[in-house]
This record gives C-alpha cells, sequence and structure tokens, in this order.
C-alpha cells in the first residue's frame, strides 16, 4: 500500500467523504465552523439557557440572570445539596371563539440552572429579586476556618 499526500480541494465537504485522509489541521479553521456552528442552538446546547453573571465582592456574591418576559411567580428557587437550582415555565394561552371559527394560540417557555455553591456561602441569607428582565441574587459569605497544617511526628 501505498500513502498518497492529501490535497485540498475546493468542495467544503468533499475531502471529508472521499478522502482516508483527514485535514485535522485545517477543519476548524474552515469559516463554517467559526461562524455559523457557534450560534447554532443545534450545535451549541447553552445557547438555550439564560445569560450569567457571577461577580464576586469583598464580602459576598452577586449573580445576575437574564430572563425577560417571565413574572416573579413563573420562578422556582431552592437549594438543594449545595446547589441553587433556579427553574422558571411561562405558558401562555389564548381562545377567541366566533360564529365561523375558532381561534386558540399558546407558547411555553421554560429554562433551569444550577450552581454549585461555594463552601464560604451563606445559603440561609441569600437574597433573590426580580425586576427589568434581571433575576437578580446576593450571597453572603461566611468566614471558613483555615485547614490546619498537618502535624509533624518525629521518629524516636
Amino acid at each position: 500500500m501505498t500513502l498518497v499526500k492529501f490535497k485540498k480541494r475546493a468542495r467544503p465537504f468533499g475531502n471529508l467523504i472521499t478522502s482516508d485522509f483527514f485535514d485535522m489541521e485545517n477543519f476548524f479553521d474552515n469559516k463554517f465552523w467559526n461562524r455559523e456552528l457557534v450560534n447554532d442552538r443545534f450545535w451549541n446546547a447553552r445557547s438555550g439557557e439564560p445569560a450569567l453573571n457571577i461577580m464576586e465582592k469583598e464580602d459576598h456574591f452577586e449573580i445576575e440572570l437574564a430572563a425577560p418576559g417571565f413574572a416573579k411567580k413563573d420562578f422556582e428557587i431552592t437549594i438543594d445539596e449545595g446547589y441553587l437550582n433556579i427553574s422558571a415555565k411561562k405558558e401562555v394561552s389564548k381562545e377567541e371563539k366566533d360564529e365561523d371559527y375558532t381561534r386558540k394560540e399558546f407558547s411555553y417557555n421554560a429554562f433551569e440552572r444550577s450552581l454549585l455553591l461555594p463552601e464560604n456561602v451563606k445559603e440561609e441569607e441569600i437574597k433573590a429579586k426580580y425586576g427589568d428582565g434581571i433575576l437578580s441574587f446576593k450571597l453572603a459569605k461566611k468566614e471558613v476556618a483555615l485547614k490546619p497544617k498537618p502535624k509533624v511526628i518525629e521518629i524516636s
């Protein structure tokens, strides 16, 4: 068997399909990957989740989650086994009846996010507020005891 050097062709996926060799060095440099797929929901599963900002201050953490179109009653926020769980559901339905027709419309929007809380957060003092499409959290910090240095035992 003779090895043949890989030659690029002008067809976008032609080399991948028809060649025994795969040009890994240049495959992901293709404009197709850099632009279209990065913003595609099918390829980027996180794009369906709301954007999140986390800021650490001296005495607390601040979290902002972009969730426009929801109301306070749509959210469920829990703390379970060290995780801050945020979920929201909004379902809207509208029905219009007339003599000759009935029109029904509905929409459904939901998301879930879970954040592992650092050990220095006071879980009982977490505060949340919602306004202008932003769900904000303030997580107070607590002092964490420093781990003691290992004790050295001398051999006699």
